[in-house]
């Protein structure tokens, strides 16, 4: 797929880490100028460090997807420094897990919703615009198997996803209503080995005790492939999805989860 992303200009949030410090990555490589945002300022920097290290050229950008003012100001200062915008990577997300939706506080609810979802609509709300300028794009929305299927402690994890899931079908008419270029899908990993793991205790997974999940164990007996996903995996269906490649693809899901959605647990002998 090389070249089919050389000269875009691509927005990812959540950046700094896990499937989104992965996306940035790969982007970079293939010629991407990168806008790596998240709240690490630490890790964001060195994502950043290592794409130039590597050749490719990247920026780093403090931002708070919940915060409207932000988005304002990130849009405008990623549109100065690089005078273009192509393809937005809405990525930044967390998982709150509880053993019971009934142990689920409204304020863990309304945390998780912001981040998740409001997140992604400001996003979209404020880059679309400077990518019709642009003459289109690739909107690529970050959800989750769990956008797909229930799973038992993450209920509003899944409320979530699943909101992403059909946000980013609703976006996908709407831009080809316009016919401004814009495609529109959303991404579906299942167990991908990051980091948000070690924040959702067992208990809450239904394993009956409270401590981190591995998800190279869990992947063993959860997932037909028998592992665990990379996030490099993830990236490289980012990468289609951003690419010409991808054309003529939009208001769809790309699951990534080692066949889970498919046809749950395969006894492998």
């Amino acid at each position: 797929m090389t070249g089919q992303v050389q000269g875009k200009v691509a927005l990812v949030t959540g950046g700094a880490s896990g499937i989104g410090e992965a996306v940035s990555e790969l982007l970079a490589r293939e010629g991407t100028s990168v806008a790596v945002t998240d709240v690490d300022d630490l890790r964001g920097p060195e994502v950043v460090a290592r794409i130039k290290k590597a050749g490719g050229e990247a920026s780093f950008w403090h931002h708070d997807v919940t915060s409207e003012e932000r988005w304002i100001e990130v849009v405008a200062e990623v549109m100065k420094r690089y005078g273009r915008l192509d393809v937005l990577v809405s990525n930044a997300g967390i998982g709150i897990s509880v053993p019971s939706i009934t142990e689920m506080s409204l304020s863990d609810w309304r945390r998780q919703t912001a981040i998740n979802l409001d997140g992604v609509f400001l996003s979209v709300k404020h880059c679309l615009p400077v990518m019709r300028k642009t003459g289109g794009g690739s909107v690529i929305m970050m959800s989750s198997l769990a956008g797909l299927r229930g799973a038992a402690g993450l209920s509003g994890y899944c409320a979530t996803k699943g909101g992403v899931r059909l946000f980013a079908k609703a976006i996908a008419m709407e831009c080809a209503t316009f016919g401004d270029g814009i495609r529109v899908n959303s991404v579906h990993p299942g167990i991908i080995d990051t980091p948000i793991w070690g924040k959702i205790p067992t208990e809450a997974a239904g394993a009956g005790q409270n401590a981190p999940i591995d998800p190279e164990e869990r992947a063993k007996v959860a997932t037909p492939l028998g592992r665990a996903g990379h996030a490099e995996e993830i990236a490289q269906g980012v990468l289609y999805l951003a690419s010409d490649a991808s054309r003529y693809v939009t208001g769809t899901e790309l699951v990534i989860d080692g066949g889970m959605f498919a046809g749950g647990i395969a006894r492998r002998v």
